[in-house]
């Protein structure tokens, strides 16, 4: 009976460990603002699967990557203030690897587009194939201002803009 229970514990573990649930906060130059929804995060057989429940987002497509540290605020670049940049740079175990897009073999942090639909909500799920629930722990997920091509030309990093939301997972 003690080894079943043991069981039983270890496998409600297991299970909690490969599902999260991540606030999001909208972000600018001041600061972590207020919450705009949450993404559900669930690994599968075929890699992560992000689950976005958003809400005040401008419409349209939107850069989604994994960033390096848990933490939303803002931090000073360029001698200015931005939104979200003491989350760091996109996630990338190899460190200097390209953007390179989430089917490719750059950044772990590159994740597909985020689409927000005309009302400002993003409720289309996403898949990430390379990355696990594992992964995030300690890292931030980052919506970025515009778009994104998985590539450096014509503009770094995509071209998706600035930061405007954030979720740390913890």
């Amino acid at each position: 009976m003690k080894i079943l229970l043991i069981l039983i514990g270890l496998l409600a573990i297991s299970v909690i460990s490969y599902s999260a649930e991540v606030p999001v906060y909208a972000i600018s130059e001041e600061g972590v603002g207020k919450q705009i929804g949450s993404i559900q995060i669930t690994d599968s057989k075929y890699g992560l699967l992000l689950k976005p429940t958003l809400s005040g987002l401008p419409p349209g497509v939107h850069g989604f990557h994994v960033h390096e540290h848990a933490n939303c605020a803002a931090a000073e670049k360029d001698g200015k203030m931005a939104a979200g940049h003491a989350a760091g740079s996109h996630f990338d175990t190899e460190k200097g690897r390209k953007h390179d897009g989430p089917y490719g073999n750059g950044h772990l942090g590159d994740l597909p587009v985020l689409i927000v639909d005309g009302e400002g909500r993003a409720t289309i799920p996403v898949l990430a194939p390379r990355v696990k629930v594992a992964d995030l722990s300690g890292k931030s997920l980052m919506i970025h201002a515009g778009g994104d091509n998985y590539d450096n030309q014509p503009d770094p990093l995509g071209g998706g803009g600035g930061r405007i939301a954030c979720g740390p997972v913890k």
